[in-house]
């Protein structure tokens, strides 16, 4: 197995096509360049949302369990932010899986040792995420389509079941998953981010035949520099009815899907980072593309 190091997380929700967004002309004293920027801290501010993420999980799991979870496990875990964000409340730990050594050093330097003490309630670990961890997780997730490097059934499978066999009573798995029927077109998608630069989405290529699904992430900034190719992700593309019938497969009892919502007076479409239960994804029946969540206990 291969290890997906930072994964795109697009949070798109869009009912029409996003369309390029041309780096400004007039000269901007900029904070990123192509020059200068790191890809991991743009990563991290382009598609993370690490607060808003845990805030659903730990929601889902107060509403099945009635306590608060204490231990996370961050699967495909790259620069381990989840993590690390999960640690600044008080009695928490967690546990990082990535194969990748750059991000998971990367993160320890720039999102675990600014924590200080509490640092070492994290442990981060260079293993396949099939390996068992140091204890069983309250919650245990596997963030922005990164498990979709398991491109046969019997290897998700596999780690479904390895998923559910190391969860604590009354633990939760939680993947997320994007569709509509824009999802597996060869489409760009470009989003201004707050900070100088422009993130892109880049859905370069889709064999229906296979499911092979190849995807970039660029950066453009406004000196009019570029980053191609900064993170590039060799896929095959789940659909969701396919990994719940997996999650079942696996042994998982109860699976729900959690799809994000989007505000009423936003025309363009794109999610709030709210998810709400909806069994049969009707709220998104006239979407482009839609992100949710699938919760397996």
């Amino acid at each position: 197995m291969t290890s997906a190091i930072l994964i795109p997380h697009p949070r798109v929700h869009a009912r029409t096509r996003a369309v390029e967004i041309r780096p400004a002309r007039r000269r901007i004293r900029a904070r990123f360049t192509a020059a200068t920027a790191d890809r991991h801290e743009l990563y991290q501010l382009a598609v993370q949302s690490p607060e808003s993420d845990l805030a659903f999980l730990e929601r889902v799991y107060r509403r099945r369990n009635r306590r608060s979870p204490r231990h996370l496990r961050e699967d495909f875990c790259g620069t381990a932010l989840l993590c690390a964000t999960w640690v600044k409340r008080g009695g928490r730990t967690a546990e990082g899986f990535d194969l990748d050594p750059e991000p998971l050093a990367w993160g320890a330097a720039h999102n675990l040792e600014p924590l200080g003490a509490r640092a070492a309630r994290v442990a981060l670990h260079r293993k396949d995420v099939r390996a068992r961890g140091e204890r069983p997780a309250d919650i245990r997730v596997a963030q922005n389509f990164s498990y979709w490097i398991f491109k046969e059934r019997g290897e998700l499978l596999r780690y479904f079941r390895r998923a559910r066999t190391d969860l604590a009573r009354g633990g939760i798995f939680a993947i997320d998953i994007y569709g509509g029927p824009e999802a597996t077109e060869e489409i760009k998608d470009a989003r201004r981010i707050e900070g100088g630069f422009t993130y892109v989405w880049d859905q370069a290529r889709y064999l229906p035949g296979t499911g092979d699904y190849t995807c970039h992430i660029h950066f453009r900034f406004r000196d009019g520099s570029e980053m191609r190719r900064a993170f590039t992700y060799h896929w095959r593309f789940w659909t969701l009815t396919e990994l719940r019938d997996l999650l079942r497969e696996a042994g998982f009892s109860r699976v729900e899907s959690w799809f994000e919502q989007s505000d009423e007076n936003d025309r363009i479409g794109r999610g709030n980072g709210r998810f709400a239960l909806d069994p049969t994804g009707a709220t998104c029946r006239d979407c482009s593309a839609w992100i949710a969540y699938l919760v397996a206990s």
